[in-house]
């Protein structure tokens, strides 16, 4: 495996790779389960699998825990190594923006919901960087998590309304046996917080149960979900919705297939999921 920190080493190391088709993991580091099953599924359709560690300064707001995000790039290119990626780009914040950049990337509806709204400037900072990555490295093939189910809807409509050569693959979330979606931001929380997290898939599974049985009103299963999350953890709901799978539209009466989307704020960690129903 090679690994570099330079935007012109990493072009030389891939540049001889241009018959291969190149697979692209981007991560934020410090790597779990969940990162290790997007390198498996990324082994499955490409050649070459490129790997991205990067804490993205663009995507974090000024309250938000970019300073506190835990980093080990050690730990994290043993783990790539172990699982068979083949180069892995992990760039200062220098190396990927030198200076102020000049042009930005804009999104409309489908960052005017959830985290779009909560944390503002979040998603053009994804699109941004996903941007930089994707011209960097020119992979055929870029896998995502679902977890972050939002984040890629609104990576595939980029790459289709900008006709970027990218098929994007995403992949279920990976879960603790509790059922507790698997993210760097775990450590940070305590052993009870820990435990009791695993009641949001929970709540999730329920709700999404209570609608194939026939409650259709959105409110109805909303109301259901906060009150297990209040009455099952010491966390609180910052974001709960529900929106149609097709275009992230809201929904008052549930007729198709839907999305559930939470965010459960604990004292250091903000924990998103989701759940896909499908009628």
């Amino acid at each position: 495996m090679q690994h570099t920190a330079s935007i012109k080493e990493a072009r030389l190391l891939l540049s001889s790779y241009k018959d291969k088709k190149i697979a692209l993991v981007p991560t934020m580091g410090y790597l779990h389960e969940g990162h290790m099953a997007l390198i498996k599924e990324a082994k499955k359709h490409a050649d070459i699998v490129a790997v991205s560690i990067f804490v993205n300064p663009l995507q974090f707001g000024p309250d938000e825990d970019y300073d506190s995000y835990p980093r080990d790039l050690e730990r994290d290119l043993g783990i790539c190594e172990a699982e068979g990626a083949d180069i892995v780009f992990h760039p200062e914040v220098s190396e990927m923006y030198p200076g102020e950049m000049e042009f930005k990337i804009g999104i409309n509806t489908m960052a005017d919901v959830l985290d779009g709204v909560k944390r503002p400037g979040h998603f053009e900072g994804v699109v941004t960087v996903i941007g930089k990555l994707f011209n960097i490295i020119q992979p055929d093939i870029a896998v995502f998590g679902q977890k972050d189910r939002q984040q890629l809807m609104i990576i595939e409509q980029f790459t289709s309304d900008f006709n970027i050569p990218v098929k994007i693959i995403g992949v279920p979330t990976e879960r603790e046996e509790s059922g507790l979606a698997k993210s760097s931001r775990n450590v940070n929380l305590s052993e009870a917080e820990f435990n009791e997290a695993s009641e949001i898939y929970t709540a999730l599974l329920n709700a999404g149960e209570q609608i194939k049985n026939g409650t259709v009103n959105t409110d109805k299963i909303m109301s259901f979900i906060k009150l297990h999350i209040e009455q099952q953890t010491s966390g609180t709901i910052d974001d709960l919705a529900i929106y149609t799978a097709h275009g992230l539209k809201s929904v008052e009466y549930i007729d198709e297939d839907v999305i559930i989307f939470i965010a459960v704020q604990f004292k250091k960690a903000r924990l998103i999921d989701n759940l896909y129903v499908s009628l």
